[in-house]
């Protein structure tokens, strides 16, 4: 290495060392204030989400045989709002909305067409460490989805029974200033759905275990 170089080298190590030196250290994490969970609280997110449908659904003829064929189900990817209500800073109730449209085809690449979901999903929270700044939580409750504006494709027709299934969730807050916080959440739902469609003049049916993971990410404020 040349002595220029290290002479360099030296130069810009102190400089850096001195600007450190004068430059005031950023406050902690726990030096900023924010708002523990607590009693009464009420929180509403906006959270980005991603559906992924793990469906398994046999597709057979009215009358009981099997095609081979399975339907399956696209990934959606949604915005979502969110509001919990704690009832103590432990417990809390958590109901979500959110829509979306996942494009239905059979293992053979036949066109099924699209169909929209809604799917209020109610649990019951419990948060780990409600005034700490990381507070994990998990939660259980049920959901009950809704089917609507199907569209056909390459099918005469196609329709889709409304049902009520359970939900597993879990996730954690973090707190960033007031009342403001970040939240990642995963949740798991058991869905089931009875299709029916007609393709050509056959009457075809489907007993479809949609079962999504929806993974989430986001910011809340509470009141």
């Amino acid at each position: 290495m040349s002595r220029s170089w290290r002479v360099a080298c030296a130069v810009s190590a102190l400089t850096a060392a001195l600007y450190a030196a004068g430059t005031p250290a950023p406050a902690s994490a726990e030096e900023i204030a924010f708002k523990p969970k607590a009693a009464g609280d009420i929180n509403i997110r906006l959270r980005g989400i991603g559906v992924v449908p793990t469906e398994r659904g046999d597709i057979k003829t009215a009358s009981g045989v099997d095609t081979t064929l399975n339907a399956r189900l696209g990934n959606a990817y949604v915005p979502e709002v969110d509001v919990s209500y704690f009832l103590t800073p432990n417990i809390a109730l958590e109901l979500i909305a959110a829509t979306t449209k996942h494009e239905v085809d059979a293992s053979n690449g036949l066109d099924m067409g699209s169909v929209w979901l809604l799917p209020p999903t109610l649990t019951v929270q419990y948060h780990f460490a409600p005034t700490a700044r990381f507070s994990p939580y998990v939660g259980a409750g049920l959901n009950y989805t809704i089917f609507y504006n199907e569209k056909k494709g390459a099918l005469r027709s196609i329709s889709y029974d409304d049902n009520i299934g359970y939900a597993l969730q879990a996730g954690i807050d973090y707190a960033i200033a007031g009342a403001w916080s970040l939240n990642l959440d995963v949740k798991k739902l058991w869905l089931n759905t009875d299709v029916k469609a007609n393709l050509g003049g056959t009457a075809l049916k489907a007993d479809v275990d949609i079962n999504p993971w929806i993974f989430g990410v986001g910011v809340g404020y509470r009141f």
